[in-house]
């Protein structure tokens, strides 16, 4: 009976240990009402420190149109999610579509559903 104790006790360590790993970033999005069912290709991140992730990598704001070709070479229709946090001032976000447009990424818009 003690072996099944020790078996429950270790896969509750297991599990508090691995549950609180961070996979994501927290951000608060701007609301809108519609979804989209495209597959993501690479996710691009502005936080309200202005700070730039490309896939959860922090990047610098000059390397973006870079790291996004590496990270879009060779996708038959590559696709860019962008995530800017509410209170993240329009021209940053525009700065990553003007490389979408330059380079004939799509761009979509992460938002919170109403």
């Amino acid at each position: 009976m003690s072996s099944m104790t020790d078996i429950v006790f270790l896969l509750l360590v297991f599990f508090m240990l691995t549950s609180n790993a961070p996979n994501a970033l927290d951000l608060l999005l701007p609301k809108a009402k519609g979804k989209s069912t495209n597959t993501q290709n690479v996710s691009v991140t502005i936080n309200k420190n202005l700070e730039y992730f490309v896939n959860n990598e922090q990047i610098n704001k000059e390397y973006i149109e870079i790291e996004l070709k590496k990270a879009l070479e060779g996708q038959e229709k590559p696709t860019i999610i962008l995530r800017a946090e509410e209170n993240v001032a329009i021209k940053e976000a525009v700065n990553v579509m003007d490389v979408a447009n330059r380079n004939s990424y799509k761009v979509i818009l992460a938002v919170r559903p109403k």
